[in-house]
């Protein structure tokens, strides 16, 4: 079994967690690699680690690699994501970040996350990859895709096809454009629904509109959404997960989903419903804790 281990080291934090890990693969007698960012990070933190030359690095991900494990929050995982691409290999998100949907494991079981791996004891899930086209580009997302306004408080018009056929006309600060992964991210915090990983859906939400009756919608994943973007400036932002683009205002967004997907590995304890119970406090009532 061999792994890849992607985190982001802060050099003003405490990183004994990342530490422990590492420790647990050579106990474990795992074979693994740390992304080179992390490793050249390591390097000035714990030079036992990198003078005996326990840890190698690695700069790109190929098929050798079995799983590939996450520390820290879901932009890590959000990273390692764009990485893996179409590889498929299954990932595993620890978490250490603050509210975090898919890094939901926790750090501290690292010995019994490795050997539920060995005995492949945890099931697969299927994330939809969503693709944006633009300007000659071709992007890919795990959670959303979003058009935003730039340098201006005013609203920009988005015009929007599902198909090929007119949908609606949004006059608002932006669009989001959310797989049913990033439903509980920048999607939910703008009133859009969350939606389980497996549904074959995409939600359309707008960001702050000004017709207060456009809402939030949900369509098949199978739909072709074609935008177009007006607006008092020449530019505007598209936001590919974390990566921020400017595009000319009157460029035009194809939005789809892509042929490939991300493999998130679930085990038991840590399903998606536990996660949404645990991080919306679903079922807990704050006055009848002691």
């Amino acid at each position: 079994m061999k792994i890849a281990l992607f985190t982001k080291i802060d050099l003003n934090e405490n990183n004994n967690h990342i530490f422990s890990i590492i420790e647990s693969f050579i106990k474990n007698k795992i074979e693994f690699e740390i992304d080179v960012d992390s490793y050249d990070a390591i390097s000035n933190l714990n030079n036992k680690f990198i003078s005996d030359n326990t840890v190698k690095n690695f700069k790109k991900l190929n098929s050798n690699f079995d799983y590939v494990i996450s520390v820290g929050g879901d932009g890590t995982i959000l990273k390692s994501a764009k990485e893996i691409g179409e590889l498929l290999i299954p990932i595993v998100g620890l978490n250490k970040g603050r509210l975090g949907f898919l890094a939901n494991s926790k750090v501290e079981i690292i010995d019994d996350i490795l050997n539920k791996l060995k005995k492949k004891e945890f099931n697969i899930s299927e994330r939809s990859i969503i693709k944006a086209e633009f300007e000659g580009l071709n992007k890919f997302a795990l959670n959303e895709i979003s058009v935003s306004r730039k340098n201006t408080t005013s609203l920009i018009t988005i015009e929007t096809k599902i198909d090929h056929q007119y949908l609606n006309t949004y006059w608002a600060d932006g669009l989001i454009v959310s797989t049913p992964t990033g439903s509980t991210g920048y999607s939910l915090s703008c009133g859009g629904p969350i939606i389980m990983p497996d549904a074959k859906n995409f939600v359309l939400t707008p960001i702050a509109p000004h017709n207060l009756n456009a809402r939030p919608l949900v369509i098949s994943d199978r739909k072709k959404i074609e935008i177009s973007i007006n607006g008092r400036e020449n530019e505007c932002f598209i936001s590919v997960d974390s990566k921020i683009y400017s595009i000319s205002i009157d460029s035009s967004v194809i939005i789809s989903k892509a042929s490939h997907y991300l493999n998130m590995v679930e085990f038991k304890d840590d399903n998606y419903l536990n996660t949404l119970r645990e991080k919306l406090m679903w079922g807990k009532d704050k006055r009848t804790e002691q």
